[in-house]
């Protein structure tokens, strides 16, 4: 499968099967349109006929030769090896886990897909037990996996920070005597931090996930405290004092955008000049109903700011200034492991979320739908059919993928968009799916244009 197009002054082939990505020049570019395969050596005498009005039948013939060595080579209209091992796939060892440590908030936010922090459920905070059997369990269920993750999440974390503290004690005791090595992570709005915490985040969190929307008006529009007040003011420094002391370690300040800003490049532009070169703008998802929903109608708006942003950071490298945008980055020499190329996230398999009382769900955004309780920490649960569902969906079973391009880099999108918004987490989002292209053109443009 073969997926061109033109972006930035770029003529751009890739092929979806190897993976391979090529800079063409423009007969090349439309050459490929005319290929049938299996090709042959020499050129069909109907691409020469269909191009010797806008090139030479040399030049024609010498793009067709170098395309023909890309083919026999593999590299071009190469054949599909993911498909019969995807057949094969079954539960693996789970090596990640999401502990709801907060189910409660200190902030408001208008899109927050967690009920402003609850999830729909009774506002409640995880104790040091349900913690420390929350790891318990996941080193039960990690099998011969040394290195785990655990992302503490809410709601807001830091509301139970003193809990937060005591689960990274208990796990840090059991590492060696298990041959087990933690990574912790930890997204928090900000409010609550100060030097005590910021300190023990530096110390202790592989990564940190700093939620804020960019500039003051934006995000004081959607992220505000419960009383109504913006969050911009008090957050900032805070955030740029913890970044400022996390040396190499890294972080995300990770902001959301909706109708509101949908010149959301001047939001990243923003965090960028406050500080900040690890950065995360990402869409609200919605049922399409809110005043700040984004539509099927905003789609040309999101692409054309897309590449706006794509261009502007492609100048700050350029200058030699460091900048990483989370949905830009794309490795093109070894990419995503087949695995990963084939089921995406380890939603449900192994990955899972844990709520306060225990429950075990796929993963946070299913966290609140009683029909995906996978079992309880507490009890020692775990249902091997949802997790077998989970470790079995790849993108060959998900409905229109296997005729996507992307199929490869997105693995048939988010499982629980899928279900939230179809019915079925084999249901691809296709809102979704068109933004998501979109970012991957403009990665995959921003490699070329680097690589100049």
């Amino acid at each position: 499968m073969i997926h061109k197009f033109y972006l930035n002054s770029f003529y751009i082939i890739t092929d979806i099967n190897s993976g391979s990505v090529f800079s063409v020049d423009p007969c090349a570019y439309q050459i490929v349109d005319y290929i049938k395969t299996p090709m042959t050596e020499a050129c069909p005498s109907d691409i020469i006929g269909a191009l010797k009005d806008n090139y030479t039948v040399e030049e024609i013939k010498e793009t067709y030769d170098e395309l023909y060595s890309l083919y026999c080579n593999d590299s071009l209209f190469s054949e599909d090896s993911y498909e019969l091992l995807a057949g094969r796939l079954g539960p693996g060892p789970i090596k990640s886990m999401c502990l709801n440590v907060a189910h409660d908030c200190n902030m408001s936010c208008g899109y927050c897909f967690a009920s402003q922090g609850n999830f729909g459920q009774d506002r409640s905070l995880m104790s040091v037990e349900t913690g420390i059997a929350a790891i318990d369990f996941l080193m039960k269920h990690s099998g011969k996996r040394r290195n785990l993750e655990v992302d503490f999440f809410g709601g807001e974390p830091l509301m139970n920070i003193e809990v937060v503290k005591k689960i990274v004690s208990y796990a840090r005791s059991i590492e060696d005597a298990n041959n087990k090595c933690f990574r912790f992570t930890i997204t928090t709005n900000g409010l609550l931090l100060n030097d005590e915490i910021a300190g023990f985040i530096n110390d202790e969190m592989s990564n940190v996930v700093l939620s804020i929307d960019g500039r003051k008006e934006v995000n004081d529009a959607l992220r505000t405290r419960v009383d109504g007040r913006g969050s911009h003011d008090s957050i900032l420094p805070k955030f740029q004092n913890l970044v400022s002391k996390r040396d190499d370690k890294e972080y995300y300040a990770r902001g959301t955008y909706t109708k509101y800003n949908l010149d959301f490049s001047e939001d990243v532009l923003h965090l960028f000049h406050h500080g900040f070169d690890q950065i995360s703008i990402e869409p609200a998802i919605t049922d399409g109903t809110m005043d700040y929903s984004l539509t099927p109608s905003d789609l040309p708006r999101i692409f054309e700011e897309y590449e706006k942003l794509a261009k502007i950071i492609i100048d700050i490298k350029k200058r030699g200034e460091q900048i990483n945008f989370f949905h830009f980055m794309l490795d093109l020499e070894q990419g995503p492991c087949v695995f990963k190329r084939l089921r995406g996230c380890s939603c449900g398999n192994e990955y899972v979320a844990v709520t306060p009382d225990g429950d075990v769900y796929p993963c946070h955004q299913f966290v609140g739908n009683d029909d995906w309780i996978m079992g309880n920490v507490i009890q020692g649960k775990l249902n091997s059919e949802i997790k077998e569902k989970f470790s079995k969906a790849t993108v060959f079973d998900k409905e229109c993928c296997n005729d996507c391009w992307a199929k490869f880099y997105c693995s048939g999108g988010c499982n629980a968009n899928n279900y939230t918004y179809n019915g079925s987490i084999l249901s691809p989002h296709h809102f979704s799916c068109e933004i998501e292209k979109k970012r991957l053109e403009c990665a995959i443009m921003m490699k070329v244009a680097l690589a100049e």
